[in-house]
């Protein structure tokens, strides 16, 4: 049994109670490092019982040896070891649930037939009506075909669904947007596209989620071309939205104008181009972007077309060699790769007031020990760190806003927006070095981020619909 980092189990046990006391049970728990924090009769017998038992332990090692200890005691059958992780995800973590009851006939003559024709007939006269008549006008699919999840790699898409699951939560949790999960069996890109584009009559948005690079690219490029509702890549422009606020503020810490710094990013994949392309709408103009074949230049051809996308964009100097040779004179450090690759040598090569973001998972780039007093401004992608820089800030408020708004796309300016908006929920009053990104917890950020988008969208002029109240502002 693998325990996913918690500090609680739930050990189900049959307890012969002519063989043993619940008492003795209790004593050896204890004696193995565990601590019984409650206690639930699922069958009680004069006999035989089944309790589960949820036990504290200090760490996760201690659970292997615990539940061993219990198997060898006689009259004690252990039935199972349930990490509360697990349990939270038994049967799916979200349901579908209806906004009226059926409770005569005449609802259902109202919901189904033949009430219903009526209103199929105005939406096949004008489609639109699907957005005002239907979920579409609330609704997000979160797709993935399981090849780039988390930390985690190509795990297929059945494993991959707990993540999708969890992501629709967070958008019904924050923004109050119905979500499904959709994960395909398929890594092929033209069916990705045509499964998609098949499914959009259902839904108002398309988040897609945890695709590989580089066929990510190509999916949201020929989605954005082909649908007229937003279709947003969350692990690229999610995680630029967030990189940039919480760069503005630290910017403000150190008293850099955005357009005089050195920024290098390391880790050019879906990430890391989509980071850098918001980078570069935001003023940067020295960006060098490094991967595993050192900087990306202009003088190399690369099999990727996207790095070659990316070398024409970027290190307008032409800067060669390893991410030790490049760091040199840089302001920002952007980590989008690997565990240790920044080494406190490389650190010490930067400007001074360094900020470094490490947002490797689960392990960063560099550790705060390690960076420690060499960095002005640190932030990763961990909750256990300050300043955790975390897509959840972003999405929820953004299709928040461009469902609200109709838009037919999430564009450049309505993302920019978003991170400013992220950013200014910080006041200056708070605003420090261990503080530049407020909490996923904060609730003024989705309605903040909502009202950057929907601004955006209508001055864009992709907003098909002016919500009520921004229809009396001047």
């Amino acid at each position: 049994m693998r325990l996913e980092g918690g500090t609680s189990v739930i050990l189900r046990v049959e307890m012969n109670k002519q063989m043993v006391t619940f008492g003795e049970l209790v004593s050896l728990i204890g004696r193995e490092g565990g601590d019984i924090v409650a206690i639930d009769v699922i069958q009680p017998g004069r006999r035989m019982e089944i309790r589960d038992l949820t036990v504290s332990v200090s760490e996760p090692a201690v659970v292997e040896t615990l539940a061993d200890a219990v198997k060898a005691m006689q009259g004690i059958h252990l039935v199972n070891v349930s990490d509360r992780t697990f349990l939270l995800h038994l049967g799916g973590k979200i349901e579908v649930h209806s906004k009226v009851p059926i409770k005569n006939r005449d609802d259902l003559s109202r919901v189904y037939t033949p009430g219903v024709a009526k209103v199929c007939m105005a939406i096949s006269e004008d489609v639109g009506k699907s957005h005002a008549l239907t979920i579409r006008r609330n609704t997000v699919a979160v797709v993935s075909d399981g090849t780039a999840v988390l930390g985690l790699g190509d795990i297929g898409p059945h494993a991959a669904m707990p993540v999708m699951e969890g992501k629709a939560m967070l958008f019904k949790e924050l923004a109050g947007v119905d979500a499904f999960p959709i994960c395909l069996d398929t890594k092929d890109t033209e069916e990705i596209i045509s499964i998609v584009k098949a499914l959009a009559p259902t839904f108002g948005g398309i988040n897609l989620e945890d695709i590989s690079s580089p066929r990510c690219f190509e999916i949201e490029r020929r989605l954005k071309e082909d649908l007229d509702i937003p279709v947003f890549h969350d692990d690229q422009h999610g995680t630029a939205v967030v990189l940039l606020a919480g760069l503005l503020n630290a910017l403000k810490i150190v008293g850099k104008p955005i357009g005089e710094i050195k920024i290098v990013v390391c880790g050019i994949g879906a990430a890391g181009v989509a980071c850098s392309r918001m980078l570069l709408a935001a003023g940067v103009t020295r960006l060098v972007g490094v991967d595993k074949c050192g900087a990306i230049h202009r003088d190399e051809r690369y099999d990727n077309e996207a790095w070659n996308d990316y070398a024409r964009m970027t290190n307008p100097d032409n800067e060669k060699g390893s991410l030790s040779d490049v760091i040199a004179g840089a302001d920002v450090f952007i980590g989008l790769s690997r565990p240790r690759l920044l080494r406190q040598e490389d650190v010490r090569k930067m400007n001074a007031d360094p900020i470094v973001f490490a947002m490797a998972n689960p392990e960063p780039e560099i550790s705060p020990e390690e960076a420690g007093a060499h960095v002005r401004v640190y932030a990763t992608g961990r909750s256990d760190y300050p300043n955790q820089l975390n897509n959840v800030l972003a999405f929820p408020g953004i299709f928040r806003g461009a469902l609200d708004a109709r838009a037919s796309a999430i564009n450049e300016a309505m993302k920019l927006a978003a991170a400013n908006a992220i950013a200014s929920i910080v006041t200056e009053e708070e605003l420090n070095e261990e503080y530049i990104i407020p909490s996923v917890f904060n609730d003024k950020v989705v309605p903040a981020v909502r009202r950057a988008v929907i601004q955006e969208a209508i001055n864009s002029g992709i907003a098909r619909k002016v919500p009520s109240d921004f229809r009396n502002l001047d």
